[in-house]
């Protein structure tokens, strides 16, 4: 083998030797350099971040995030599942309420979906993402309500596959868009009493920050009235993030901080360390776990 190459790049030296060179014209130049070279697959870069806060001795918050690329030449898929859950109920059933409810749920999508998206297995042609993701929740549900009883936690699940991502969402745990212009995107809704209040225009933002009751959810993973979770289906920014955080987070920074940070970050991972820190710096009220994601053009 070593000589076959050997033979190979003599025969190319010696050939080269009889080639005459010229410069490119400007006109060529100009051709070659406005050629654009693109690069695939689209990339995912993924940061995670946690604290217990300045005020919790425990942690009852988890956090989930899986990345996967296939790309082959005839295929290119990217493929996440972000998951956010805010425990509730007391030490010991907050943390496995959370921790249950987050598990369950991922690996309802792995069986459900990376079989078919490695291609061995198709048996999901009848089920649409908007069903997996609210079957995942029930599994999740049930977990919660056997093994941790009396205990509850938010779900914030984001499924990414392609340029879409289908949210599932219960609580008050939130998921946003940043986009490349400077908006950034609430692309979930509380499920608080104090967000219905706010909605019923019966308190305003200021009241709902301070509301003795700011933390009383209505709906939640492990209460016992029947419930359906809100599944929506979106387009992510292209450039641009998408950011996952319990409230620990966005009830302490304002959102015009959070993407400053993002912006000025040099990767998702620096940038949720920084909106730890910046909750942290301002009293640490909760549990803080963050989750960003930014998708690249």
């Amino acid at each position: 083998m070593k000589e076959f190459f050997e033979k190979l790049l003599g025969k190319k030296k010696a050939k080269s030797s009889t080639i005459e060179t010229a410069p490119l014209s400007a006109d060529q130049l100009g051709s070659v350099s406005q050629q654009r070279v693109y690069h695939t697959p689209t990339q995912m870069l993924v940061g995670s971040a946690q604290s217990n806060g300045r005020q919790r001795d425990h942690n009852e918050d988890t956090l989930l995030a899986l990345n996967t690329v296939l790309s082959d030449g005839s295929t290119e898929v990217t493929f996440g599942i972000f998951i956010i859950a805010d425990g509730m109920g007391g030490h010991q059933n907050g943390e496995i309420a959370s921790s249950r409810a987050a598990r369950v749920m991922a690996d309802y999508l792995l069986f459900k979906l990376y079989p078919t998206l490695l291609g061995v297995r198709f048996d999901n042609e009848n089920d649409s993402l908007q069903e997996i993701m609210e079957n995942g929740v029930s599994k999740a549900q049930q977990a919660v309500v056997s093994k941790a009883p009396g205990g509850g936690t938010t779900l914030t699940a984001a499924l990414v596959i392609g340029d879409q991502v289908t949210i599932a969402q219960v609580g008050d745990s939130r998921a946003y868009f940043l986009h490349p212009d400077g908006r950034i995107q609430m692309m979930t809704q509380d499920h608080s009493l104090v967000r219905r209040l706010v909605e019923l225009g019966q308190i305003n933002e200021k009241e709902a920050s301070n509301h003795p009751q700011r933390n009383v959810l209505y709906r939640a993973i492990g209460q016992s009235e029947p419930f359906r979770p809100d599944i929506n289906t979106h387009l992510l920014p292209n450039p641009g993030y998408m950011l996952l955080c319990s409230d620990g987070l966005w009830s302490v920074v304002p959102e015009i901080d959070i993407f400053r940070v993002v912006k000025a970050a040099s990767s998702p991972a620096e940038a949720c360390r920084e909106l730890v820190g910046m909750a942290n710096s301002a009293g640490g009220p909760d549990n803080i776990s963050v989750i960003l994601v930014h998708r690249l053009e």
